[in-house]
């Protein structure tokens, strides 16, 4: 028999082979760049909102080394490192890339206007400039928020729930494409109702964080609240100061917390990257950011120190402690 009447025969005989025996043909590998805004590699918290995303593209039949490869960068809150990150993931032509907080999506989006950005946590994409309004954002990006700014005030008032004394509340905040100031707008509407005054700290560098509490806790009465985009780097210097000088503090993300912060009231992180995942699952089969509506958080949560209330000598009231959804002893 000749080679290419064998080839004629061996050919028809795998158009008629069982749809199971062809599908265990190699499926196509793709790439998905993630880029992190504050977060080092090794921080606890980012490999719990690493491994939700990666639970649930795995969900979505995406396994890592099988059918999926995700590149990493890390950008620790600097804006050079940030950029250039982006530029590397950029130039690995990926399927898909994710943005984990605002300054990773500001940085991807100025690396690229037509490769498919997800972003995981976000706040204010429209006054940030990601998206043109949430039902169609245009453009390239889409994905998770992690505040709606009607939340913001509910902040203040935990705050005053857990330490009714509190006349003056220091907002400590980064502003980056307008959110923080948005977040601070809503604090101060809210600071009437509540008999409050709200001070705007913004957060610059380790000295003048410093400088700006201890100005601001000479006064008696005093609280704060820690608004996102505050910089990793910062964390463990902001729970300290308030520590120092004994400054109840409600914070909007988890991780202070966990490390000696008082209380957190925000969206479940975790849950929000797990959802991006079905984003970026959808692009991978074909779908355009332009049609994907940005969606908001659907479950917040209530996370208590405990250790910290105590020393900060607050009787947390039972209405709060009844919305506790974790206490860290």
């Amino acid at each position: 028999m000749r080679r290419r009447d064998f080839i004629k025969i061996i050919g028809s005989a795998a158009a008629g082979w069982p749809l199971a025996v062809r599908a265990q043909q190699p499926e196509r590998m793709r790439r998905i760049g993630f880029l992190w805004s504050n977060f080092p590699s090794d921080d606890p918290e980012m490999q719990a909102r690493g491994a939700a995303f990666a639970q649930g593209l795995q969900e979505l039949g995406w396994s890592v080394g099988r059918n999926l490869r995700i590149d990493h960068r890390w950008g620790l809150a600097d804006v050079d490192r940030l950029r250039k990150s982006a530029e590397e993931l950029v130039a690995l032509a990926p399927d898909a890339l994710v943005a984990a907080g605002n300054l990773a999506a500001v940085a991807l989006q100025q690396a690229t206007r037509t490769l498919p950005i997800v972003f995981a946590n976000v706040n204010d994409p429209v006054g940030a400039g990601y998206v043109e309004n949430l039902a169609r954002p245009g453009g390239n990006v889409t994905g998770f928020m992690s505040t709606e700014y009607s939340q913001s005030g509910k902040l203040l008032e935990l705050l005053k729930q857990i330490a009714p004394q509190v006349k003056r509340v220091a907002n400590l905040r980064t502003v980056v494409g307008g959110f923080g100031a948005s977040t601070f707008a809503v604090l101060q509407a809210a600071a009437p109702l509540l008999g409050v005054d709200v001070i705007p700290i913004n957060m610059r560098d380790t000295g003048q964080i410093e400088r700006a509490v201890s100005d601001f806790a000479r006064d008696p009465n005093g609280g704060m609240i820690v608004t996102p985009a505050v910089g990793a780097d910062q964390r463990g210097l902001i729970i300290a100061l308030a520590a120092r000088h004994r400054l109840p503090a409600v914070y909007s993300s988890r991780n202070y917390v966990t490390e000696g912060g008082l209380i957190y009231y925000g969206p479940d992180v975790l849950d929000l990257y797990r959802r991006s995942a079905s984003y970026v699952d959808r692009v991978l089969r074909g779908e355009k950011p332009a049609d994907l509506p940005v969606q908001a958080p659907t479950k917040y949560q209530v996370v208590l120190n405990l250790k910290t209330a105590k020393s900060l000598g607050l009787d947390i009231p039972a209405t709060v402690y009844a919305r506790v959804d974790e206490v860290i002893e």
